[in-house]
């Protein structure tokens, strides 16, 4: 696609949000305008991009996507023709301990986005999102699927919005490749969730390309052509020999147990979708069912109500009537009662 315009990254000192901007800051873009709520981070990308020959013009916003006002201000003085939302809280575990703030970021922050993208006519808004949407067990997951939800139900001619869905990056922060390698040279063991786990990866490069390629297409939800997932043991025992050991004889690997809200097995597609050709032979577009309009904007009017109330046990029954394929955690469902207030009080 063709960056002459102005184009806002969210999450721009993300490992995703920063590899973008190096990206599109060298094809021609007219201003790039970089948000995100971690200073550091944020420093650290606009450094790099000032060293850049030949880099487009940026400014870096230090702010959140869920603050309205913001928002308003950044696009009222930058115009984004596209923006890149790339911002989202993404910890499986943590989420589930911190299940009102992946609520609050990935869906509520999405949704102010949306809606000031619309109200000042951007062109498009491309949201990453991942395969933990589909049939999700983690509150991260199901966040991601409203939000993709939320972008199917605002998407319309003047802004198009569309999301793509992806499986892991190697070697991104949080991932498994670098805790190997820490593991690995510490000596060992490698610890692995359980011998038959396995995800679908990607690499940053590829990663990139997927997400630029999307904003050539009309708004939907969109996935990659993956080969198989990949065995997470496997990948462990590739690892452990590249540095020069054999698996379980120099060095062990340990199972532990899937963390609350992991799942064995990743999928791209939920049951009740189907996937069609696109004009990119990279992705695939996605049809589910119509979205009842209505009834979609009251269970969201009613999760953001549970949010701002801090009312845990409506807002997991308000996920669920939303996406009825989500399967709360046990953790979850065991939060301590402290973390609840009654929609009455």
């Amino acid at each position: 696609m063709n960056h002459g315009g102005n184009i806002l990254i969210t999450g721009a000192g993300g490992c995703i949000g920063s590899a973008l901007a190096e990206s599109i800051a060298r094809s021609g873009a007219r201003n790039l305008i970089l948000l995100d709520h971690a200073e550091h981070e944020l420093h650290e990308i606009q450094l790099a991009l000032s060293a850049t020959e030949g880099c487009a013009p940026q400014v870096a916003v230090l702010g959140d996507i869920c603050d309205a006002a913001l928002l308003a201000e950044v696009f009222k003085e930058h115009r984004p023709d596209v923006i890149y939302h790339a911002a989202a809280f993404k910890h499986v575990p943590m989420m589930e301990a911190n299940p009102l703030a992946a609520i609050r970021n990935n869906v509520i922050g999405t949704m102010t986005l949306a809606r000031v993208a619309r109200e000042h006519e951007s062109a498009q808004l491309v949201m990453i999102s991942t395969d933990k949407a589909v049939n999700p067990r983690s509150v991260m997951g199901v966040s991601k699927r409203i939000a993709e939800l939320v972008l199917l139900r605002w998407n319309g001619i003047k802004t198009q919005m569309k999301a793509v869905r992806l499986g892991n990056v190697l070697g991104s922060r949080g991932s498994v490749a670098p805790l190997f390698r820490q593991q690995i040279a510490r000596g060992g063991p490698v610890t692995v969730t359980h011998p038959d786990v396995s995800r679908y990866f990607l690499t940053l490069r590829e990663v990139v390309e997927l997400i630029l390629a999307t904003a050539n297409l009309e708004g939907s939800v969109f996935v990659p052509e993956f080969s198989e997932p990949v065995k997470i043991v496997d990948l462990a025992r590739g690892m452990i020999r590249k540095a020069g050991f054999e698996p379980d004889v120099d060095m062990p690997i340990v199972f532990t147990k899937l963390l609350p809200g992991e799942k064995l097995t990743e999928e791209m597609v939920f049951a009740g979708e189907t996937v069609e050709p696109t004009g990119d032979a990279r992705l695939q577009r996605v049809r589910g069912a119509a979205i009842a309009a209505a009834d979609f904007d009251r269970k969201i009017a009613r999760l953001v109500e549970c949010a701002e109330l801090r009312d845990l046990v409506a807002l997991v029954d308000t996920l669920v009537r939303i996406v009825p394929e989500y399967e709360p955690s046990e953790l979850l469902l065991g939060l301590p009662k402290p973390l609840v207030r009654a929609a009455t009080k």
